[in-house]
């Protein structure tokens, strides 16, 4: 099935969207246990989150690199993840989207929000054609983050683990049916205008 290069695809409910981060067992064991991020974890850095479960395995590593031994699955309104999408601004100037590279600056200064559309991976991590957004959130969108959209923080170590093992195997109709399904998250073009390169 052939995608769009730059479509937001994602576990969601009408009212939540799903993604994913990795962190130090320090944070994220006690993210999952408690729903929120520990006194620990720094409002003030920019953070990453990624709809896509198999783009996360490729970042940190089926959950093997250091600092990002934990896999949480985090569920967040879907109204916060719209306003930082309408808040963001896309991680590097852009011809057609911004007017010159000095409005890309003022924009990407201004923005709580920044967007990276980074190649999809298959089961075995390769890169697909079609993109995977990331979606950095610092200052107001980092606080709303971690204070007001967070449902639920699931520990999904265990699951990278499995796939990991059934790819290693060979099985991989077996990994695929342990992956979350993420159909494609119904954004709307005018809420991506400015975000699609």
């Amino acid at each position: 099935m052939e995608h769009p290069k730059h479509q937001i695809r994602a576990a969601h409910t009408d009212t939540t969207v799903t993604v994913y981060q990795a962190y130090a067992p320090h944070i994220g064991e006690p993210a999952a246990r408690d729903g929120r991020f520990p006194a620990a974890w720094r409002r003030e850095r920019m953070t990453w989150i990624k709809p896509s479960f198999l783009w996360m395995m490729y970042r940190c590593g089926w959950g093997a690199k250091e600092g990002q031994e934990t896999v949480l699955a985090l569920e967040i309104s879907r109204a916060g993840f719209d306003w930082a999408l309408a808040h963001a601004c896309l991680s590097h100037y852009e011809p057609g989207v911004h007017e010159d590279a000095a409005d890309w600056k003022r924009q990407l200064k201004q923005a709580p929000a920044r967007v990276q559309w980074d190649p999809e991976r298959d089961l075995r991590l390769r890169p697909l054609p079609h993109r995977s957004l990331q979606l950095g959130l610092a200052g107001e969108a980092s606080r709303r983050y971690a204070d007001e959209w967070i449902v639920s923080v699931t520990d999904v170590t265990e699951t990278a683990r499995r796939v990991r093992e059934s790819v290693a195997a060979g099985d991989l109709d077996g990994a695929r049916a342990l992956l979350p399904e993420e159909p494609v998250y119904p954004a709307g073009d005018a809420l991506l205008a400015h975000l699609r390169p």
